[in-house]
């Protein structure tokens, strides 16, 4: 029986040196195979390093590096997964003050927001606009974006790692960010609305 695959990428937005080889460790008991990073210096965090690892492995992969990093203090990452068959990609984002936030993904890298979860935020919102907002500025992560923009900015242009998990992978439709817009328009399907946030991410309605 053939196992599904997909890909995504790691990115260590900030770790403490001494801190970095257990790292390495954690993705490497998930992975199954001995991972050695590049670490180049974080300039929005002195004294930090980060590093970025893209990867390609069975479904679930995303989920497991995520766990297997969750908890260490001053740790500030990011994992994604693209969606594959029959499952949807995935976005975990991690930071100290914040601990982690998890977020279904479409083929395109857009945030899709469950019809419970938008109930809930106008239910419990009663009328309040700002307590709406409030419900789905959550459920779009945009505090974990806020904190994590600085260090996206400062790691453009390093270095990215492949690491492959087995020899082959099918051809998988590659993940790119949604116009940065703040509108609504019709999913492809027809069965909703995608609501586009200013910090290029996407709900579905």
């Amino acid at each position: 029986m053939s196992v599904a695959m997909t890909r995504g990428v790691l990115f260590v937005h900030s770790a403490p040196t001494a801190l970095c080889p257990h790292v390495e460790w954690a993705i490497g008991s998930v992975v199954d195979k001995r991972t050695d990073l590049e670490w180049t210096p974080q300039p929005a965090a002195p004294g930090m390093f980060r590093s970025e690892l893209s990867w390609t492995g069975s479904q679930g992969t995303g989920a497991q590096l995520a766990s297997a990093l969750r908890g260490w203090a001053h740790l500030r990452y990011e994992v994604t997964e693209e969606p594959s068959q029959g499952v949807d990609g995935g976005r975990w984002s991690h930071t100290p003050e914040l601990g982690i936030f998890h977020a279904v993904t479409d083929v395109h890298g857009n945030i899709m927001v469950s019809e419970d979860r938008i109930r809930y935020a106008y239910e419990s919102g009663a009328g309040d606009p700002s307590a709406v907002y409030h419900e789905l500025s959550l459920a779009l992560g945009e505090a974990w974006d806020e904190e994590l923009e600085p260090f996206r900015h400062a790691a453009e242009g390093a270095p990215v790692r492949w690491l492959h998990q087995v020899a082959s992978l099918p051809q998988l439709a590659s993940s790119r960010q949604c116009p940065g817009i703040n509108s609504m328009r019709p999913l492809p399907d027809g069965r909703g609305l995608m609501l586009l946030s200013h910090s290029m991410r996407a709900a579905k309605l």
